[in-house]
């Protein structure tokens, strides 16, 4: 029963819900959703908006894709979950065998959890106690990049830009790792080999988003320089981390985006569009090489973590249903025609006041400015313009699902860019 405390300054009924991001006293109330199909979320006071960001991009095939939502009925119609402790079922084996499959190189070792952020924590862990099982103690360190994000979880946290990212507050109370800059051009990597070298026996392993750093900024970096990671982890001896939970099923135009780079990490996490945005389902992805180190006779060196709800056969379904949508839709062909217009469209921004970046790859279109004033108000004018656009830091940035029309997705652009317009003259002429 509710019951509100008098000396409270909110009244505890219109607060139950706790909220993301959000400073509960002085954002706008949400917006209330009725329904969603395709590209489009419609509202209960009936407004419809284009989705362009893919519900935390997620939604890869549009809303309610009838592929899976047949999937996900017929599976919760027989098992809608059952522990993989002990136990195990046909949706599980089937999508670890596919994943295995369409994983880079050897790839082969899928253990499943609930969402990205624990995906990385196993990785981690992996990471870790694969030297342990070695018999060589004392590499408990990570190397992470500035600009970087993998998670809210306390030791993704730790991974994260400590300075630039969201998790400042929590400095004091995280696990100091070795946080660099991205190795992008020569002088930055004969500093970061310096430090490789120098701190080798601690580290226990390297971990970067590929390609885009996503909710660091959306901030790009080549192929190239992935390789380079790559190389260096080859050296060193060192296993790479590569958390393609927002590149990964085809955001870039290819299934994963290390394949730009021609990488194969030793460890893979995959999430986000994995289900096609239906059901939470994530996975850290690991080669057998780094799996023979936990194949032992001693109980002790098993991996010993298990979410409650990894492996869900009704979430396990949709990831099935998503890929055979890969498999027989031409989702890598639309991601590249959304490339395409974003190339023709985008640049007009170029000319807007203030600013500073306009790029996109693949199905992502960012628009970067020195920052972005009364944000609340700049949300509020993209949803009147009807379309679901969500700016953060200093950037506007458009990942539409792939699905969406050619007049969808010049409607999205337009009210983008008008939107974007008009509040840059505001702010910066």
């Amino acid at each position: 029963m509710t019951q509100n405390t008098p000396d409270l300054p909110f009244n505890i009924s219109d607060h139950h819900v706790w909220r993301p991001y959000t400073q509960m006293k002085t954002t706008p109330a949400a917006l209330k959703v009725k329904s969603a199909q395709g590209v489009h979320i419609e509202l209960e006071d009936g407004r419809r908006l284009i989705d362009g960001v893919s519900s935390w991009w997620t939604v890869c095939h549009g809303y309610r894709h009838p592929h899976i939502m047949q999937a996900v009925k017929a599976q919760m119609d027989r098992v809608p979950h059952v522990m993989l402790g002990g136990l195990t079922h046909a949706p599980a084996q089937t999508l670890a065998q596919r994943l295995a499959a369409l994983a880079p190189g050897d790839l082969n070792h899928v253990f499943f959890c609930e969402s990205g952020s624990v995906s990385v924590e196993i990785a981690m862990k992996i990471a870790m106690q694969s030297w342990i099982n070695r018999g060589e103690r004392g590499h408990t360190k990570f190397v992470c990049f500035k600009g970087g994000y993998h998670g809210d979880t306390l030791a993704t946290m730790s991974v994260c830009d400590p300075e630039e990212g969201m998790h400042s507050l929590f400095a004091g109370g995280l696990q100091q790792q070795l946080v660099t800059a991205l190795p992008r051009d020569e002088s930055a990597r004969e500093a970061f080999e310096s430090l490789i070298s120098k701190r080798r026996a601690e580290i226990a392993g390297i971990i970067t988003e590929p390609l885009v750093q996503g909710a660091g900024g959306m901030k790009f970096h080549t192929p190239a320089t992935l390789a380079y990671l790559r190389d260096v982890c080859d050296r060193f001896g060192l296993p790479l981390i590569l958390d393609e939970i927002m590149t990964g099923f085809g955001r870039l135009g290819t299934m994963f985006a290390c394949e730009k780079a021609g990488v194969v990490p030793d460890i893979m996490t995959v999430s986000k569009a994995l289900t096609g945005g239906t059901l939470p389902l994530a996975a850290a992805i690991a080669s057998s090489r780094l799996f023979a180190d936990f194949w032992s006779d001693d109980a002790g060196a098993a991996l010993m973590h298990g979410p409650t709800y990894m492996g869900n056969p009704a979430a396990c379904a949709a990831a099935n249903a998503s890929i055979d949508l890969f498999e027989q839709e031409p989702r890598l062909e639309q991601v590249a025609a959304i490339e395409a217009v974003f190339a023709k469209r985008l640049p007009e921004a170029r000319d807007f006041p203030g600013i500073v970046d306009v790029r996109w790859q693949g199905a992502i279109g960012v628009l970067e400015f020195p920052a972005l004033p009364e944000l609340e108000a700049l949300k509020a004018r993209f949803v009147d313009a009807g379309v679901w656009v969500r700016p953060f830091g200093n950037i506007i940035y458009l990942m539409p699902p792939y699905v969406i029309t050619a007049d969808e997705l010049d409607t999205l652009i337009t009210a983008t860019l008008n939107v974007t317009r008009g509040w840059a003259e505001e702010y910066f002429l």
